[in-house]
């Protein structure tokens, strides 16, 4: 009796942990521990308690709040969205958004009190500004995923604002260099959000959505992200070496975008095979990241 009593309550909770597991993006987690472990550890030159709470926190629960956030607040437009329900997005029904919401909250309030008391002013406004950008995306009242261009920028201090953190935790020097490597990688984000956006001008149409997309129309933002990815590719010829290699990584990008550069508003929906292929992308020039990175690493030391 206790034990066929307990098994449909297991199986909610396990039901539970998968929704929020899809939620969470496993396929983005990389995208944002990443940047903060790099930064941490070139800066730091060591493997201690902070860097290893500081990445796990960028991988998992940081990843959480972001996309459970927004899939919940998102849940009407993202019910008449064919790409959602998989790897590109949970669709969670209204019967999963409170538990969403807390189990986001829950995660990472360990982890910040951590960071907070590891860290000082500095990174306490970086994490304050990363933290502020995760809600301020999708939350009601601010819907800054819904201020076209906004959208794309509050986007991609997502994934740099976790690089900028680790920066400041360690207490890294700031240089015209490093500025300009920041830089680049926020135009990187700029541009792959803009084309994400491209896929979803319909559906984001139909439910009153407004993005960067439905404002620029789908040929002209795919024409912007390839200008933001290009200028990406500049900067980094203008830091120290072995990272003027590493501007040769927006030629693939613009390569996955080109086909669309003339795509209509009616068939942006084709868009989604480039941003397949976007994701494949980002984990090849994560590698070719990774070696440069070891390679600076042994030039220093």
């Amino acid at each position: 009796m206790t034990g066929s009593a307990t098994r449909p309550r297991d199986r909610a909770r396990g039901g539970l942990l998968r929704d929020l597991l899809i939620a969470s993006r496993p396929v983005s987690w990389i995208n944002t521990a990443f940047p903060f472990a790099a930064a941490y550890l070139l800066t730091t030159r060591e493997v201690d308690a902070t860097l290893v709470i500081g990445t796990l926190f960028f991988l998992v629960p940081y990843n959480l709040a972001m996309y459970g956030i927004n899939d919940v607040f998102d849940y009407a437009s993202d019910a008449r969205n064919p790409r959602k329900g998989g790897a590109e997005g949970a669709l969670l029904g209204p019967a999963r958004h409170r538990a969403t919401l807390i189990a986001a909250v829950v995660a990472c309030v360990p982890f910040v009190v951590w960071l907070v008391l590891a860290g000082g002013p500095a990174s306490w406004v970086v994490l304050a500004v990363s933290l502020f950008a995760v809600a301020a995306y999708s939350v009601p009242g601010l819907r800054f995923k819904e201020v076209p261009f906004l959208d794309s920028v509050t986007s991609s201090v997502h994934f740099v604002s976790p690089a900028v953190y680790g920066l400041a935790l360690a207490g890294a020097s700031v240089t015209p260099q490093l500025v300009a490597l920041l830089v680049a990688f926020f135009a990187w984000g700029i541009a792959s959000h803009a084309f994400g956006a491209v896929q979803d001008v319909v559906p984001d149409r139909e439910g009153g959505i407004a993005s960067i997309a439905t404002v620029l129309g789908a040929r002209r933002t795919v024409r912007f992200a390839i200008a933001m990815w290009t200028v990406a590719g500049a900067l980094m010829l203008t830091t120290a070496w072995p990272g003027p290699l590493a501007a040769a990584l927006a030629v693939p990008y613009v390569v996955a975008a080109w086909p669309f550069r003339r795509i209509s508003d009616v068939d942006s929906g084709r868009a989604n095979a480039g941003w397949r292929k976007f994701l494949w992308i980002n984990y090849a020039c994560g590698f070719v990241v990774t070696m440069l990175l070891i390679w600076y690493a042994a030039l220093g030391a």
